[in-house]
């Protein structure tokens, strides 16, 4: 009996995270931190299919930046990438996956994830990528579409085509984050997904993809790669080259374009923790709706996101916000608004602000 072909995780490392500011900055961006967990975000991501014998070590590719980071991590759970691949400037994801399908084999299977995702039914997240593995070696790119458990702006979405087996349909289409009406009747219709940003796909047949459609990327990802520096088991492109690709994401590159696209719908409890209000909704709450972390006093208040990783915080009789409090800044928004943190971080870029970059 022949033995199930291994796949190799992609875990992309290379966000700023400044959404979750004033706890998330350059330095250590959200991937780096403890947030719905004991374990940090990025531990928790390569964590997921380390317990099985199916998947191979991880390629984790990252911001030069954050190497020493990522390697003590991962070392705290016994693991380490293989390689780490860092990236000498920020690309956006069709380059950085590109850079991981070139250190791999071209026959290897490649799980791409995102390494600031929460999953809460991780057995439900593997089910689905063995639901994805034939209609793979047939030489089909993957992604996987999260039930859209309400109509979120924040999201692009995927229309669900054609059966080509069970619990795997062609992609339709791809759609950008919709206004809340089009959200709405896209939750209303239930042939749409949520786009999660996870794929899984042969190496090669990526290259190839990214040959047909964006070889610009492909070329200069290519010559990065040809002068790499290999330092024990970091890999560090060649910063001239890569800062010649073109900056895109592989929903544009190739998902958008490809012919041969397929989509596994699941429901594993996803969120991409995007801002303080999806914190909050994830978040142990008391019976008033209070989610705490840190020292925090709350006296006749009710649905707060409260968190302090510096001083005490104290609320009274106040509710619905959220408020986060580091050694160097605080963040007091209304819940429901936590988007607008993007207001603060854009004011902090104009003023040269070092709370940006100074890990909290």
């Amino acid at each position: 009996m022949t033995e199930p072909r291994r796949i190799t995780p992609v875990i992309l490392s290379g966000g700023a995270g400044t959404r979750l500011w004033p706890l998330s900055r350059t330095g250590r961006p959200k991937q780096l931190l403890s947030l719905t967990h004991e374990q940090t975000m990025l531990q928790l991501t390569a964590g997921r299919t380390a317990q099985s014998s199916r998947f191979t070590a991880p390629i984790v590719v990252a911001n030069a930046a954050h190497a020493d980071q990522i390697e003590a991590q991962l070392a705290e759970v016994g693991l380490a990438a293989e390689p780490l691949i860092l990236e000498p400037a920020g690309r956006n994801t069709a380059p950085a996956i590109a850079l991981a399908a070139l250190a791999a084999e071209p026959s290897s299977l490649l799980l791409v994830m995102p390494s600031d995702h929460v999953i809460g039914d991780v057995d439900a997240f593997l089910e689905a990528v063995e639901r994805a593995v034939p209609i793979v070696e047939q030489g089909w790119l993957a992604t996987f579409g999260i039930k859209a458990e309400a109509p979120d702006t924040g999201y692009g979405y995927i229309r669900r085509g054609e059966a080509l087996a069970p619990g795997v349909h062609r992609v339709e289409r791809f759609v950008e984050k919709p206004d809340r009406a089009t959200a709405e009747a896209y939750v209303a219709d239930g042939s749409y997904s949520w786009n999660g940003g996870i794929f899984l796909f042969e190496a090669g047949v990526f290259l190839d993809a990214l040959r047909a459609h964006e070889p610009a990327i492909l070329d200069a990802v290519g010559l990065a790669m040809d002068g790499a520096a290999r330092d024990g088991g970091r890999l560090t492109p060649d910063a001239a080259a890569f800062g010649a690709s073109p900056s895109d994401s592989i929903d544009y590159a190739v998902m958008e374009k490809a012919d041969k696209v397929a989509v596994v719908p699941v429901e594993m409890s996803w969120s991409d923790v995007g801002s303080w209000d999806a914190l909050h909704a994830l978040a142990a709450k008391d019976g008033r709706e209070n989610a705490h972390h840190g020292e925090v006093i709350s006296i006749d208040s009710s649905g707060c996101l409260i968190r302090s990783d510096g001083p005490l915080v104290a609320a009274v009789g106040v509710s619905d916000l959220i408020v986060i409090a580091t050694k160097d800044a605080v963040l007091i928004l209304p819940r429901g608004a936590s988007q607008d943190v993007r207001r603060a971080v854009e004011q902090l870029k104009r003023d040269g602000h070092v709370t940006l970059d100074r890990p909290a």
